[in-house]
């Protein structure tokens, strides 16, 4: 792959301090509250709990598994919802918009690695919402870039993960429908909002032997619902695309533009 980019490129990161080190995991940012860190016995209980009922019901991926346990879903939702927070359910964000469920997360991460015990190489994610898929991406990805059209989610993402402190993670404010060209061939490339079809920038800009994952607007018997939406798996290959169309699931609509 070709050096990344020069930023920032309309990007806002959080500088790292100078000869600071690379920090492989997620470490606990302050409490919220200034008082003692939330960050407890029960807690990690809780997500190891989460995982292990994602793994009754089919994840597999031992990576998708270790970063789902370390990510902690509460501080990316509303202080009000953090009990909420390892259920696998959706939960608001914002502007209409929501938090994926952990299993759908884990789904379509586990579907981007496929197999790989490795990191994958760099990621596009397109919809960044609060930043918690794009966390889990950053401990099984070298590299991940997101990108957000939505300011006020943007801004929030960044707040959410600035503590976090990821060298790996650059977050853009953008049209995800025209992807990022100045990172491109990506290894893989994440949705979280389904549109009618596949923007051919995501495709022109994956990598040779590179996998895309994304929900799709599907209509038909076989969707099981007129206008649902299906988990879509696309491979380039250097004979071309090759695509398969996985379980049904509901994201927001894929939009273009910023706002």
């Amino acid at each position: 792959m070709k050096p990344r980019p020069s930023f920032p490129a309309r990007l806002d990161t959080q500088a790292r301090p100078a000869g600071a080190a690379r920090r492989p995991l997620p470490a606990a940012p302050p409490p919220r509250d200034g008082g003692t860190s939330i960050r407890q016995p029960a807690f990690e209980s809780t997500r190891k709990r989460m995982v292990a009922k994602l793994v009754a019901q089919g994840l597999a991926d031992r990576q998708v598994c270790a970063a789902l346990e370390l990510v902690e879903r509460h501080r990316f939702v509303d202080p009000a919802l953090e009990g909420q927070a390892y259920e696998d359910t959706s939960l608001p964000i914002g502007l209409g918009q929501t938090i994926s469920k952990p299993g759908v997360v884990a789904r379509m991460i586990e579907l981007l690695l496929n197999g790989r015990t490795d990191r994958l190489g760099r990621v596009l994610e397109v919809g960044t919402g609060c930043g918690y898929q794009a966390a889990v991406l950053s401990l099984v990805a070298t590299e991940v870039y997101s990108i957000e059209r939505l300011r006020g989610l943007h801004d929030k993402a960044r707040d959410n993960l600035r503590a976090f402190r990821l060298p790996n993670v650059h977050l853009l404010f953008g049209d995800g429908m025209a992807g990022f060209a100045k990172g491109a061939p990506y290894a893989g490339i994440i949705a979280a909002a389904g549109g009618d079809a596949i923007p051919t920038a995501w495709t022109d800009q994956l990598a040779v032997g590179g996998r895309l994952v994304a929900p799709v607007a599907v209509s038909g018997a076989a969707s099981g619902a007129v206008g649902s939406q299906s988990i879509v798996v696309i491979d380039k290959t250097a004979q071309g695309l090759r695509q398969n169309v996985c379980e049904t699931v509901h994201f927001v609509p894929l939009k273009s533009g910023v706002a």
